[in-house]
């Protein structure tokens, strides 16, 4: 969410930068957003005066009904005077009214607006025009066939797609034996891996109030990501990004204690899975799944070197892994409305022969920090900070790249050593069958 004062002192900024992003349809909200806060701030204006006269009118009023015990002729103007504490009562309540409703109207509006995209974003209206920047590790193809991610899942007994679809739906799944266990290994050494960097591990609640995702998300991904909790505000996470960021609401951060570098595991609940494509059923896309997430929290000037940093790691990770990835520049249109950049790190897949995404690293500036209403204590005086998030493993997506670069012709899984020592030193996989 933007500054109010920002959006007064640059409409014609912040109407170029929803032109970037491609949502014409916003540029009205611009002028309309000016308007209501104008509105709203004559409306204080008022009322602040009301406010200051009240005292002298109150005071005026005991005065003369003082006198007008002495001497009836007073009386008239007493009354008068009374009745226009009355009136500027009336009218301040209404004044009051009227500032409440034109707040929740801007409030609105303003969580609509883009972010201030920045300079370097590549321009494009979809993630169909976002840029390929570098490739680590050379993308192989083995002179052998590669099943697809389940069918090799099933070779070790690994992997039940029918028994969780009659206990809960599509969508859902069961992880066994090996599988599962790999699972588990992908997480506890991207956790140590993270720690590692001097991050600080927590794991947080999965279920937060409605007050922190309007301040973690826009409402068009709200909506088409939450589960919310019937009967109760509560919404399970997509993220843990979501209670970590969260965890920051309505406090006021000693400036010493930046940057804030905080890695968490949870489960992610999201709504999101539909027909988008053969390569797109299995477990890569889903209702439910595990995490591991680092997110930042720290001074304006130094966003964007974490963000280098925060996208380094997550390559850095998969190579560990013997897996080649690259590194994708999202595009203006491809931009969440609170994300000031953004980058994929996307996972080589030999039975594809192309790129997945695995891995999301954003910088949001201060929007979150202003919609959550979070401040630095400075030496000169309380700032916003800024927000970043990056995806460090999330083993579904992370399985599919890991099993597949790590096939061998005989059919086994070659264990990459990083993960050994969470394997029991198990160097293969070796199927069932």
């Amino acid at each position: 969410m933007l500054d109010i004062k920002f959006i007064r002192d640059n409409p014609e900024a912040v109407k170029e930068n929803i032109k970037k992003k491609f949502q014409e349809e916003k540029i009205p909200l611009v002028d309309q957003v000016i308007e209501l806060d104008r509105r709203n701030r004559d409306a204080m204006t008022e009322a602040n005066s009301l406010r200051a006269a009240r005292n002298t009118l109150s005071k005026q009023v005991g005065m003369l009904m003082g006198q007008a015990k002495k001497d009836p002729s007073k009386l008239e103007e007493a009354e008068a005077a009374k009745a226009q504490v009355k009136a500027n009562a009336d009218r301040l309540a209404e004044l009051e009214k009227l500032e409440g409703e034109l707040a929740a109207e801007i409030r609105k509006i303003m969580l609509t607006i883009p972010n201030i995209i920045h300079p370097s974003v590549p321009i494009g209206r979809d993630d169909s025009e976002n840029v390929e920047v570098e490739r680590f590790g050379e993308p192989a193809v083995p002179d052998f066939e590669i099943p697809y991610h389940t069918d090799i899942m099933e070779r070790f007994d690994g992997v039940d797609m029918d028994a969780a679809g009659r206990v809960s739906g599509a969508g859902f799944y069961y992880l066994m034996g090996d599988i599962a266990r790999l699972h588990e290994a992908v997480l506890a050494y991207a956790r140590d891996f993270m720690i590692g960097k001097g991050f600080t591990f927590c794991v947080p609640p999965f279920m937060i109030h409605g007050n922190v995702v309007e301040g973690v998300m826009s409402q068009t991904d709200m909506d088409a990501m939450m589960y919310k909790i019937e009967g109760e505000d509560l919404y399970l996470i997509g993220t843990s990004e979501h209670s970590m960021i969260g965890k920051f609401i309505d406090q006021i951060i000693p400036e010493e204690k930046l940057p804030q570098t905080l890695t968490s595991y949870s489960p992610c609940f999201r709504k999101e899975k539909g027909s988008h494509g053969i390569e797109e059923r299995g477990v890569y896309r889903i209702h439910q799944f595990e995490k591991q997430e680092m997110i930042v929290v720290c001074r304006p000037e130094d966003s964007m070197d974490w963000y280098e940093k925060m996208w380094r790691y997550s390559v850095e990770l998969f190579r560990s892994m013997d897996i080649p990835v690259r590194q994708l520049e999202c595009c203006s249109g491809d931009l969440a409305d609170l994300k000031v950049k953004s980058c994929d790190i996307e996972a080589w897949s030999p039975r594809q022969k192309k790129y997945f995404e695995v891995c999301s690293c954003s910088n949001l500036g201060d929007a979150q920090a202003r919609r959550l209403k979070m401040r630095v204590k400075g030496e000169n005086g309380a700032y916003l900070p800024h927000t970043l998030n990056n995806t460090v493993a999330a083993p579904p997506r992370m399985l599919i790249a890991l099993l597949e670069n790590n096939l061998q012709a005989d059919g086994s899984v070659k264990v990459p050593v990083v993960l050994r020592p969470y394997m029991g030193g198990m160097e293969a996989l070796v199927p069932k069958h």
